[in-house]
This record gives C-alpha cells, sequence and structure tokens, in this order.
C-alpha cells in the first residue's frame, strides 16, 4: 500500500478558502462599500456628477495623458529592455538597478523632482521655455511623470521574455536570407506581444490611478491640468463623500473596460500569430 505524501502546504480546500477571504476584505469589501455610497447619490445626482465640466475634463486629462505615458514605456521599456539583456557594457547593473528606482523612490520625492527640473527656472525647463515648450504645470508635464513611474513596469515584463530566447533561432533565420526586420516581425514579434501589451496595462493601470508624482508637476489647474484622483480628493476635502464615490466609481469602471479591451486585444494577438 502505497503512503500519500503530506504537503508542506495546507490542501486545495484551506488554501481556496484563505485566498477567497483575503481578496474579500482587501478588495471585494472596500470597492462594495464604494459602489453602495455612489448609489446612493440617484441617477440624477449621479449623472449630474459626471457630466459636470470640471468632471469631464478631468478625465480627459487622466486617461490622455496616461495612454500617452504607457504608449511611450511600451516602446521605449522595450527598447532599454532588449539593450539590457543583448549587451555586455560597464556599468550594466548600474542601470539594470536604476530602473527599478521609480518602485522604491516615494511618488511625492519624485513628483518635486520632476518638478525642479522641468519648471521654469530649473535645470532643464530653462532651456525648454525659450523653445516655447512648456513642460511644469501642463498637460506634458504630467505625462512626463507618469512615464517616470510606468516605465520599469514594462522594461520588467518584457526583460524576462527576451532572456528566454534562444538567439540560435534568430541566427538560423538570418543564415536562411531573412533580413533583420523579417527576423523579428516573424520570430521576435510574435513572442514579445504578450509581454509588451501586459507591461503597457501594468503602466495604464499606474499611471491612471498615480497621485503623488504627478500633484506637484501638474499646478492642479481645473479644466486644465487637474487630474481625476485630484479632483476626488478636493471632494473629500469639500466633504462631499458621496461626489467622491460617484467619480471614484466612474473612474472604476473605465478602468475595468479598458483592461478588458487590452487583454481581448492581447488574447486576440496572440492566437493570430501562434496560428500561423
Amino acid at each position: 500500500m502505497k503512503v500519500k505524501e503530506k504537503s508542506i502546504l495546507p490542501g486545495f480546500g484551506i488554501t481556496m478558502g484563505i485566498t477567497l477571504l483575503y481578496l474579500s476584505v482587501i478588495v471585494l469589501i472596500p470597492l462594495s462599500a464604494l459602489l453602495i455610497k455612489a448609489s446612493g447619490a440617484g441617477w440624477g445626482q449621479f449623472w449630474s456628477t459626471l457630466s459636470d465640466a470640471r468632471v469631464l475634463a478631468s478625465f480627459r486629462v487622466s486617461l490622455s495623458t496616461s495612454l500617452a505615458a504607457a504608449a511611450v514605456n511600451m516602446v521605449f521599456g522595450f527598447v532599454v529592455a532588449w539593450v539590457l539583456v543583448r549587451y555586455s557594457f560597464p556599468g550594466k547593473r548600474w542601470i539594470d538597478g536604476i530602473i527599478d528606482l521609480p518602485f522604491a523612490l516615494p511618488t511625492a520625492v519624485a513628483g518635486i523632482s520632476l518638478t525642479a527640473l522641468y519648471s521654469q527656472n530649473g535645470w532643464i525647463g530653462r532651456f525648454l521655455e525659450p523653445l516655447g515648450v512648456k513642460v511644469a504645470y501642463t498637460p506634458i508635464g504630467i505625462t512626463v511623470a507618469l512615464i517616470f513611474i510606468g516605465l520599469p513596469f514594462v522594461v520588467r515584463t518584457v526583460q524576462p521574455v527576451l532572456q528566454e530566447l534562444q538567439k540560435d533561432i534568430e541566427e538560423a533565420a538570418v543564415s536562411l536570407g531573412a533580413s533583420r526586420w523579417l527576423t523579428f516581425r516573424r520570430v521576435l514579434l510574435p513572442e514579445l506581444i504578450p509581454p509588451l501589451l501586459t507591461g503597457f496595462t501594468l503602466a495604464l493601470s499606474r499611471s491612471i490611478g498615480e497621485y503623488g508624482s504627478v500633484v506637484f508637476i501638474s499646478g492642479n489647474m481645473p479644466m486644465r491640468t487637474e487630474i481625476v484622483p485630484l479632483l476626488i480628493m478636493t471632494k473629500l476635502e469639500q466633504y462631499d463623500y458621496t461626489g467622491a464615490a460617484v467619480v471614484a466609481t466612474a473612474m472604476l469602471v473605465l478602468s475595468f473596460l479598458l483592461l478588458l479591451v487590452i487583454n481581448v486585444l492581447q488574447w486576440h494577438t496572440h492566437r493570430r500569430f501562434t496560428s500561423k
């Protein structure tokens, strides 16, 4: 009779129960409380809050800058990951460590530093001002801050995939007469699209809800550079808890829809390339 070995971890029932309990306490219950608070507003107040010009402007600023920053990070995050994986050079370990700096750096410190750099009298802003390029206190400054905090998500998502890709396959494609672009498109791209979309999604999710690094460089001007998290904080400071819950609920639903669209696109793209 074979004796069944005991696992170090508890069985499926216990671990599943712990998982559901943890998710309920950390995620589901807070979100449910938010939805219940927003539902108390009624359809009239709900619609009047969301249709306010200031609220619509803040959504436009947050979404446009977040999408722009995530797109930039998807491109340059891939370039950075490629350099770190495929080349050896002095200081490589230092650069690899600096990539994670936005993870550890307090967001307020990042916001103050970027404002000092790109303000009118800053180290970089003083050279851009004569050219008519104003970064601080504009949507451009918000995008720069979101690029700063979102870059590690793309790099750390793409980097492991590049490390697992074997260069022998690329060399075999080149030896068979494939050009560099054809090798990249037919050999590398199918493997890189899923992690690139994942990194884009993570960077976008972080950017939409970012507050600390943006609040300093944005200038917080209503109708121009006010982001949704700041508008929610403003409503809370004004004791408009229902209005804050309505705006937060709309942001939550919009974030879920964006994630759903990106995940469907990722699944469709992966299926398209793997079927060839």
